[in-house]
């Protein structure tokens, strides 16, 4: 498990970069928090840190925003408007999570106990005017995962 504060928006977005620099195809992150905690500032430096120059927005509405940049398909799920767990089901989405894609998924609650186990958990937590974070391996390609993002200089 990884324990850091982020005392600002860039912190979040610079670990975002950060942890582009150690996922692979084949990875579930699941992000937790509160309405703006970061989870979306966490995707946008991800994608940055994986070379998208492109717009990069919260897909509450669209639930799936699909990237296709360096060596990976990366989706960005968003279930906030989920109202029942099936709903996940009813969208086809499970077709997505393969060995092929990275899925980065916000409020992976809303559709608890159908979706594959994290390999990574993200959790966000207010904190003063930064947010306290906690990372989770849950698997053990999500343990190599986080392994290498600790090993790596600040």
């Amino acid at each position: 498990m990884l324990k850091m504060h982020l005392p600002d928006e860039a912190a979040t977005r610079a670990l975002g970069a950060r942890l582009a620099r150690v996922i692979e195809p084949g990875l579930f992150v699941y992000l937790h928090g509160d309405l703006g905690s970061g989870k979306t500032t966490l995707a946008r430096g991800l994608l940055r840190g994986l070379g998208y120059q492109g717009r990069v927005k919260s897909p509450t509405y669209t639930l799936v925003e699909l990237y296709t940049v360096s060596r990976l398909n990366l989706y960005h799920f968003d279930f906030y408007r989920f109202r029942e767990p099936k709903e996940w089901c009813d969208a086809g989405f499970n077709e997505y999570f393969n060995d092929a894609s990275v899925c980065l998924v916000e409020w992976p609650e809303k559709a608890a106990g159908l979706l594959p186990v994290a390999d990574l958990g993200i959790a966000f937590a207010f904190a003063g005017d930064g947010r306290d974070l906690e990372i989770r391996a849950g698997t053990e390609s999500g343990e190599a995962c986080l392994n290498r993002l600790m090993q790596m200089p600040l």
